[in-house]
């Protein structure tokens, strides 16, 4: 492989000397685009607006334009301009390299050009190029040659580049001129390998109940193709949709969706990001710029915990810490909130802020109330066991039917095909403090009716509250330094 890559110096100098592909490339350093505009969504999807001042003849002619993206898609081009109708379009897609000269050039004869190391004298022989596949095999007169990587000088001189060959992606477009002269045409099409998503910083001040936001846009472009100077918006949302989530166990950061409509531009169901100035977007490059700036946002540090159903542990769990905030216009961050990660930093007795921890958000409207799941706590635990698991009888059932649970506010009919069975579980949760400070922990009991008929609390040590028919939670005060024991009793019909 090495060996294939010491040839591309001599192969691009050979190049330069071919009219027919020098015609196509721009200058070094020069780009053939104009004045570019990109609209650019999240899921690796962009539109580009390219407007050239080009000159034409009149009637079929074939133009040609690089520097388009690598990754075009060649089905959602147009091309518009006064006087011009599109007959056929071609995309070059094959690039100059090493690789692609030598594989373009099995069946054809090159030129060696070999140094001897001790005098410098040059030796040149004519070859036929037999096959390029992990290494070049060559005819050389009536004897076959591989090439080595023996570490002697070795050149390769092409007598000409394959048309199909572009330094650059190239789109050639023929049309039907009706004109002489020159005129502005406006190329459109979708590319892929230009995307962005948002990434937030929060300094997180725990005495204060309050939290500073940066919200950067970050731009990746890997589209093979450089943008200069284009205008650039970004679009929010995701344009071709995405399947629901089912089946989701633990709370996922949106506890409560906002009905706040943000003050920036929207197109159709999607929020617009304009940046505010034309930008270079570089090949390779991952760019950053603000859109989000929010000091003394309200803000707090909970603890969660979830257990499934009949989940009993031998050992003490930790809590979920959770931040919890807002994106409403009033105490919160004010705006809609662009898919990404949120990184959450707080400062150390020292004052130096330190990373305590990530979490991702989806697109957030504004007036959300967010919680993110940062980490494991080191000292608030929780142990659930089932203490007890038995089957009831049908009186102790019925003894229990004011507890009954009726879904969606009504009430089913069931025919029984057979004796139904009846369980009592008893649960107790340990939850446990090790902090100087007491902390309230969200206890959720999941599965409540999964797999069941029906699902009835009997008793219980402390409240719990139903958001579902499947879940009871309890916000449990753990006082600092100790602990607290909540215990449960639930019945379930199978």
């Amino acid at each position: 492989m090495r060996r294939l890559l010491s040839l591309c110096a001599l192969a691009t100098t050979a190049l330069t000397a071919v009219p027919a592909v020098a015609q196509t490339i721009a200058p070094p350093g020069q780009s053939a685009q104009g004045e570019v505009s990109i609209t650019i969504y999240n899921n690796d999807l962009a539109l580009v607006q390219d407007v050239r001042n080009l000159g034409f003849g009149q009637g079929r002619v074939r133009q040609e334009f690089p520097d388009v993206s690598a990754q075009i898609r060649p089905q959602t081009v147009t091309m518009t301009g006064d006087g011009l109708s599109i007959v056929e379009q071609n995309f070059d897609f094959d690039l100059l390299s090493p690789q692609a000269l030598i594989q373009a050039a099995v069946g054809e004869t090159i030129t060696l050009v070999r140094t001897n190391p001790a005098t410098g004298a040059e030796t040149r022989e004519r070859a036929l190029v037999l096959a390029a596949n992990g290494g070049v095999v060559l005819q050389i007169g009536n004897r076959i040659e591989v090439l080595r990587d023996d570490g002697l000088p070795v050149r390769v001189i092409f007598d000409q580049a394959p048309p199909n060959l572009r330094a650059r992606p190239t789109l050639s477009v023929t049309v039907n001129s009706a004109r002489t002269g020159q005129r502005p045409v406006t190329l459109t099409y979708l590319t892929g390998g230009l995307a962005w998503s948002a990434d937030y910083v929060a300094l997180f001040d725990e005495r204060a109940g309050r939290m500073d936001v940066q919200g950067w846009i970050t731009l990746v472009n890997n589209s093979g193709t450089e943008f200069r100077a284009a205008n650039t918006l970004l679009v929010a949302g995701d344009v071709n949709g995405q399947q629901a989530q089912y089946g989701r166990r633990a709370p996922g950061p949106i506890r409560q969706p906002g009905t706040e409509t943000s003050d920036r531009e929207r197109l159709g169901d999607f929020y617009l990001y304009p940046l505010p100035e034309r930008t270079t977007i570089a090949n390779r490059q991952t760019k950053q710029v603000s859109f989000l700036d929010v000091a003394g946002a309200q803000a707090q540090r909970v603890y969660e915990y979830t257990n499934g159903w009949m989940g009993t542990s031998d050992q003490a769990q930790s809590a979920a810490t959770v931040l919890r905030f807002s994106s409403s216009r009033d105490q919160g961050l004010g705006d809609a909130l662009p898919a990404g990660t949120v990184r959450v930093y707080q400062r150390d007795a020292r004052g130096n802020p330190q990373f305590v921890g990530e979490s991702r958000i989806g697109h957030t409207p504004m007036g959300s109330e967010l919680g993110l799941t940062t980490g494991s706590a080191f000292d608030v635990k929780v142990q659930p066991v089932v203490t007890d698991r038995r089957r009831v009888t049908a009186a102790e059932w019925e003894a229990s039917a004011r507890y009954r649970i009726v879904q969606n506010g009504r009430v089913t009919n069931v025919e029984v095909q057979s004796q139904p069975t009846y369980w009592q579980t008893s649960m107790r949760y340990t939850l446990t403090n090790a902090r100087p400070e007491p902390v309230t922990v969200v206890l959720t009991q999941d599965g409540l009716d999964y797999g069941w008929e029906d699902t009835r609390i009997v008793s219980e040590t402390q409240q719990s509250e139903r958001p579902t028919s499947s879940r009871a939670v309890w916000r449990v005060a753990v006082p600092a330094n100790g602990s607290t024991t909540v215990e449960a009793v639930f019945q379930t019909r199978h």
